[in-house]
């Protein structure tokens, strides 16, 4: 089985009608089992975890009330551990920040507050909120990604569902380098609707055939399944085929509901490069 059981998540306000609250509800936030899709790609809940990582969300649709009744506004970075028992929905964090809009705060160390204490309890580990001016340039100015780019190889398409066999390699060759590509296109696990996403590699180890690595990202264009999950999938691709000395996967997903998602995970404790892409 390659596919969570979609009854384990009928509880999720995802894929149904939803009344948008204006008035702080923490509540609307709705927690998934990363355990869930753990499992089916091999990795046992008893195990120590084969990575690490985490999942920074950007927000960029903030607002509150000031004590006057003044809008207020900001951004948000907010980075959930990867071994937290819980991934954040994204649709209930939507849901979760626009309960913000009409709610008065006495000032904004208010929402920073509020925004970690309800999130860490929803992920079930500390998540780290960061409140950024709108203004500020620093996070939030498009860059480009590092290293080759593989879009461009000449190859002929066939599958476009998951399918890890495409994958090749040299073990003869034994390289470190950079790669990426714009073309990792996956669906949301319950509602189908596309989820774009530019995917960034770095790993040390048996060279990789390029032609084969962008079939195989291309190959998620119909995979149904979140963010978070689908990079976890492909470190595990990527981890058992390179034996790699190290090995970081980390994918920029493009704006939904003003947030977007970008899920690291490596064999060592790395820092990828301060990116916000100009799709996002």
């Amino acid at each position: 089985m390659t596919k969570i059981n979609e009854s384990e998540l009928a509880h999720l306000s995802l894929g149904k009608t939803t009344a948008y609250k204006t008035d702080y509800d923490p509540s609307l936030l709705q927690p998934v089992p990363r355990q869930l899709a753990r499992d089916i790609i091999g990795i046992a809940a008893d195990q120590p975890l084969p990575f690490v990582g985490y999942d920074v969300w950007h927000a960029y649709e903030l607002s509150w009330l000031n004590v006057q009744g003044k809008p207020a506004v900001a951004l948000a970075t907010v980075t959930v551990p990867f071994d937290s028992p819980n991934l954040i929905e994204s649709k209930s964090f939507k849901l979760y920040l626009n309960s913000f809009n009409q709610t008065r705060f006495q000032d904004i160390t208010g929402v920073y507050q509020a925004l970690q204490q309800d999130l860490s309890h929803c992920a079930g580990r500390k998540v780290d909120v960061v409140l950024h001016h709108v203004n500020e340039l620093g996070s939030f100015q498009p860059t480009w990604l590092p290293g080759r780019c593989i879009d461009d190889l000449d190859v002929s398409i066939t599958d476009y569902d998951y399918n890890p066999a495409l994958l090749a390699c040299d073990p003869t060759q034994q390289v470190e380098e950079k790669l990426h590509s714009h073309l990792l296109k996956s669906n949301c696990l319950i509602t189908s609707q596309p989820d774009w996403a530019s995917l960034f590699i770095h790993y040390k180890g048996a060279k990789i055939d390029e032609a084969s690595l962008l079939k195989y990202v291309i190959s998620f264009r119909m995979h149904n399944e979140f963010h978070e999950q689908c990079v976890e999938r492909i470190y595990q691709d990527l981890s058992k085929l390179l034996q790699p000395e190290f090995l970081a996967v980390y994918a920029c997903y493009t704006r939904r509901g003003g947030l977007d998602i970008n899920p690291l995970r490596s064999s060592h404790p790395y820092t990828p490069p301060n990116i916000r892409l100009t799709r996002q």
